[in-house]
């Protein structure tokens, strides 16, 4: 009775152990194989600098009509790919012959970024040695936020061989891969995006009404109005 006992309880270990068992060609972070597919296959996002160079000859008084254009269309393009992420750094040249041609430039771009709606805390000027060179352009960049995708097709093992219920090498490598070439902001990827200013028109409409007493819901018109059936 003793000895069959002993046979039930190996047969038990024997079970429990093979159950327990993972593919060893999986990756592992102590001790435990990755099951996420964001964990195996992770989009790596970084940021890369996107930079326009604009001439600005000693003679010249300010921007032209072609460059206030491409400052326009640059800081768009910053707002639709960067969401607001990075400051816009425009850099002036110092030391050369266009010097203050640049630094009336300069001010001209601060002033197309300020009205087109970029705060002051998100522009940022900074001064950089021209080498004496007559031509040194002014540059205006931001840092903008690129998703590297995965690399897939990786399969060290035979799938029809495979009798175990583990995750294997190459699964959910090709959504990671479509999800980083898709993404519009990569940034996303990092965290949730912060608020933006509140529309304080219609609050202050309402707040205004709940001082003076009055009903703060909009008024109707008699069209407007539910209409219920006696």
């Amino acid at each position: 009775m003793a000895a069959r006992a002993g046979f039930a309880a190996l047969a038990v270990v024997a079970t429990a152990t093979g159950g327990c068992k993972h593919d060893v060609t999986a990756p592992q972070v102590a001790g435990w194989s990755m099951v996420d597919a964001s964990q195996r296959h992770p989009i790596i996002v970084s940021q890369e600098p996107q930079t326009i160079q604009i001439r600005v000859p000693a003679s010249a008084s300010g921007l032209t009509a072609r460059q206030r254009s491409d400052v326009i269309e640059f800081a768009d393009r910053s707002r639709a790919g960067d969401a607001g992420n990075s400051r816009m750094v425009i850099q002036a040249p110092g030391g050369g012959e266009n010097e203050t041609a640049a630094m009336h430039a300069v001010v001209e771009i601060r002033q197309i970024l300020g009205d087109i709606g970029f705060a002051d805390s998100s522009i940022a000027v900074e001064a950089y040695h021209a080498g004496g060179r007559g031509d040194a352009p002014v540059r205006v960049s931001y840092l903008r936020y690129v998703a590297e995708a995965p690399v897939c097709g990786f399969w060290p093992t035979n799938l029809g061989e495979q009798r175990d219920n583990a995750n294997y090498p190459n699964f959910g490598c090709a959504n990671q891969h479509n999800l980083a070439v898709q993404v519009a902001n990569p940034a996303d990827l990092l965290g949730p995006r912060t608020e933006s200013d509140r529309p304080s028109e219609r609050r202050d409409v309402v707040w205004g009404k709940y001082v003076r007493g009055e009903t703060t819901g909009a008024d109707k018109s008699e069209d407007e109005r539910v209409k219920i059936a006696k």
